[in-house]
């Protein structure tokens, strides 16, 4: 088989602009295990509802992107919130398989409303920018995808930058390592957690947003991703961030180069393949395991 180099970079493109928006997702749950030591089954809907509140916020702006986004960012922190201190307040970090049952009925729930109140019927996007693009000889790459790319990498370092310097999060990450320890110093867990949780529902947002212009947008979306983000969470290693997003950008040009290259429907099984292989090989992940680390 005869490789373009052109076709290779194109397919490579989309894949890193891909994968970092897998990224969020992934990232989004590391954040939230590191802190409370629960899977969140309705992570993905967070994302949906980002979608959806792009696809609503766009019309009503006049086709501007920025503040748009900006609405989805801010309505599906809002939902975070909400969520947390209705239902996750009363998990327990020992309470795991009730933490899998509580957010999966939250999942379910919220995908039947936005279906019953939108009906499944597929939405369309359209932004300010259209189809346009940057075009480099052959190679072009769209405005919506470098645009969700760009927002993806600032989250990324902002996120860094709070973990890393900010009293917000060092009481974070002290939590995540050692919660007793954390407790003694006067760190409030619940306060924590709920920052961690607005949180990861904000980097939600921002990829459910930021997908909504590249693809389709339906009630279902998110469980066709979040059972990708549970994968790579599990392949970089559970509560690793930068492992996290290591195995989303792994993954991103996995998927494009296998959809330039053979048959559409390997796409989907990659992930699982790899994860099953790493499960052998690294039960604990690529990269080291818990403590919900940064760097």
């Amino acid at each position: 088989m005869t490789v373009d180099a052109v076709y290779l970079v194109q397919l490579t493109l989309n894949g890193i602009a891909l994968g970092l928006l897998y990224a969020l997702i992934a990232v989004g749950l590391s954040l939230i295990f590191g802190v409370m030591e629960i899977i969140n089954f309705a992570h993905g809907e967070f994302l949906m509802l980002g979608a959806y509140a792009m696809t609503f916020a766009l019309p009503v702006l006049g086709l501007l992107y920025w503040p748009a986004l900006a609405v989805a960012i801010l309505a599906i922190m809002l939902f975070g919130f909400m969520v947390y201190e209705v239902l996750l307040i009363r998990l327990k970090p020992e309470e795991f398989e009730r933490s899998i049952l509580v957010t999966l009925g939250l999942s379910i729930i919220v995908i039947h409303v936005m279906q019953y109140l939108f009906t499944a019927t597929p939405r369309m996007v359209d932004t300010q920018y259209a189809f346009d693009g940057v075009e480099i000889g052959s190679i072009r790459i769209t405005w919506t995808r470098i645009i969700g790319a760009a927002s993806a990498l600032a989250a990324f370092a902002g996120l860094y930058g709070a973990l890393r310097y900010t009293q917000f999060g060092r009481a974070m990450r002290a939590i995540a390592q050692n919660r007793e320890a954390a407790l003694m110093v006067g760190i409030r867990p619940r306060v924590v957690a709920r920052n961690a949780v607005v949180l990861a529902a904000g980097l939600c947002g921002l990829a459910g947003a930021a997908i909504a212009p590249i693809q389709l947008v339906t009630p279902y979306m998110g469980q066709f991703l979040i059972f990708k983000a549970f994968a790579l969470v599990i392949i970089g290693g559970l509560g690793n961030i930068p492992g996290a997003i290591v195995a989303a950008l792994g993954l991103g040009l996995v998927e494009s180069w296998i959809g330039g290259f053979f048959e559409i429907v390997w796409q989907e099984a990659a992930v699982f393949v790899i994860m099953i292989a790493v499960l052998f090989l690294r039960p604990d992940g690529l990269f080291k395991r818990g403590g919900m680390r940064v760097g």
